[in-house]
């Protein structure tokens, strides 16, 4: 069924807005059919999405959709990340299949503000998307939710944290989200075992002040709360894990020891180790390539939805 999208005006000063350098801009203006939504107001602060369309021959009445939460080490990075080579590849193959792409805004960890508004922000984005589904043209079951790095992080937490524990906007506290899949990129998943800290970012633990809003000895809780393997069980969702065995930004350790977790506690978790990959699958030969893995994701991705 063709859908005519109602499309955004981008103003001359949509640069900054949509994108972080002009490269980015010019990918971004290969997407015709998308649309800049307010999906809510906090704090003082009317957050955005927005939703990619596929082409208008291959839209139904119902898509299926995948929610997009960027990276950024929780206090940076922009909705456009979905642009960068790590996604790209797949973000085009899931448009090509008729799933619709929303990337969010989320408030970021910075003063009085934790990593823990933006799970809730993110699963706020994902409540108000189910709640106007016919709106937006969006299957009320078939979604799934997919971001790296700190996006990563957050992208377990939104399928995995406990609804009652992240409550957000009152008007979408009745809906609960049930995603049929997660993809995971070069995540942190844990904030309780320090046996993945060697070597990455969180080695010192200043790094906690951030996520917690102080040092993780005074947040026990929340730091369980927002440790994505303490939700792993037998009915949580499919994910895959990709992840470069020369991260030093967040060791693949993070993975594997997710996948250890998953194993014991038989949770259907997958992992794709990149090879000669940096952080960002930055590498010169990295193995397999940017593209195999972005037509493995999008496969695993196309697959549960």
């Amino acid at each position: 069924m063709k859908f005519n999208i109602i499309l955004i005006i981008i103003f001359s000063f949509s640069l900054t807005t949509y994108a972080q350098k002009p490269d980015e801009q010019d990918i971004l203006n290969t997407f015709p059919n998308k649309e800049v939504v307010a999906y809510k107001t906090v704090d003082g602060k009317t957050l955005k999405m927005t939703i990619f369309y596929p082409e208008n021959d291959k839209l139904q009445k119902k898509n299926p959709w995948m929610l997009h939460v960027h990276g950024g080490g929780w206090a940076g990075g922009s909705q456009y990340n979905i642009l960068k080579k790590a996604f790209l590849g797949t973000f085009r193959g899931l448009l090509d299949n008729g799933v619709v792409c929303a990337t969010i805004e989320y408030r970021l960890a910075k003063g009085k503000t934790t990593a823990y508004d933006a799970v809730v922000d993110a699963k706020d984005a994902a409540r108000f998307l189910i709640k106007h589904a016919k709106q937006y043209k969006l299957s009320k079951k078939h979604y799934g939710v997919w971001g790296g790095s700190a996006g990563g992080h957050l992208s377990l937490l939104t399928a995995l944290g406990h609804d009652s524990e992240f409550l957000g906007d009152t008007e979408l506290q009745g809906i609960k989200p049930k995603f049929k899949c997660i993809a995971s990129y070069f995540p942190f998943t844990s904030c309780v075992n320090p046996e993945i800290r060697p070597g990455s970012i969180f080695e010192d633990g200043k790094l906690f002040v951030r996520l917690l809003g102080a040092p993780i000895e005074e947040k026990p809780e929340l730091a369980k709360l927002l440790s994505p393997t303490e939700y792993l069980s037998k009915k949580t969702p499919p994910i895959l894990l990709l992840h470069g065995d020369q991260d030093d930004v967040l060791p693949i350790k993070n993975s594997t020891y997710m996948l250890e977790v998953a194993e014991q506690k038989q949770a259907n978790v997958e992992l794709l180790t990149i090879k000669g990959a940096a952080h960002s699958f930055h590498g010169k030969n990295i193995s397999p390539s940017i593209d195999e893995l972005n037509n493995y994701a999008t496969e695993f991705i196309l697959s549960h939805l």
